[in-house]
C-alpha cells in the first residue's frame, strides 16, 4: 500500500505511518509532498491520502487522522491501548492540548524531531520509538486498571 500526505510532518503525519506500519501493512510506502500536490500524487501513485482536508482519513470534528485510521481498520477493539494512544495524539495534533497529560509533551517532542531531521523519512525513523514507548505506556496503564 502507498500513502501520501503533506511534507514537513510533526505529530499526526508521523503517528499515522507508525500505526500503519505496525498494525495494517508493515511494507507500506509513504510519500510526503507539498500540500497542493497531495491529491494529484494520490491519483498518480494510487496512494491513500491522509491528514489533508476533505479526505476520509483526515481530521473530522474533534478527531485527527490517527482516529480516522483506527476507525476505518477497526483496530480499537483488538488493540484497546491504541484508543488510549489516540487520545494522546489527538491532544497533541488538535487545539485541545490538555486532552491528556502527555499531549503537550508530545507536541514539543514532535516539533524538536521535525527540526532535527533532514527530511520526513528521517523524522519517521527517529520518532517511531517514541510511539513504541507511548503504546507500551498505554498498554501498561490499561493492564494496571485491569482492562
Amino acid at each position: 500500500m502507498k500513502w501520501v500526505t503533506r511534507e514537513h510532518a510533526k505529530v499526526d503525519r508521523i503517528a499515522c505511518p507508525w500505526l500503519i506500519k505496525n498494525f495494517i501493512d508493515k511494507d507500506a510506502e509513504f510519500l510526503f509532498v507539498s500540500s497542493d500536490k497531495v491529491m494529484q500524487v494520490a491519483k498518480e501513485e494510487n496512494a491513500f491520502p491522509y491528514d489533508v482536508p476533505n479526505v476520509e482519513l483526515g481530521h473530522h470534528g474533534e478527531e485527527c487522522s490517527f482516529d480516522a485510521i483506527l476507525k476505518k481498520y477497526d483496530l480499537g477493539k483488538k488493540h484497546p491501548a491504541l484508543m488510549e494512544l489516540a487520545k494522546i495524539v489527538r491532544g497533541a495534533d488538535t487545539p485541545n492540548r490538555t486532552l491528556t497529560s502527555q499531549s503537550q509533551g508530545l507536541v514539543a517532542i514532535a516539533m524538536g524531531f521535525a527540526m532535527n531531521s533532514k527530511d520526513d523519512f528521517d523524522n519517521m525513523s527517529k520518532q517511531f520509538p517514541v510511539y513504541d514507548a507511548l503504546y507500551t505506556f498505554c498498554k501498561s496503564n490499561l493492564a494496571n486498571k485491569g482492562l
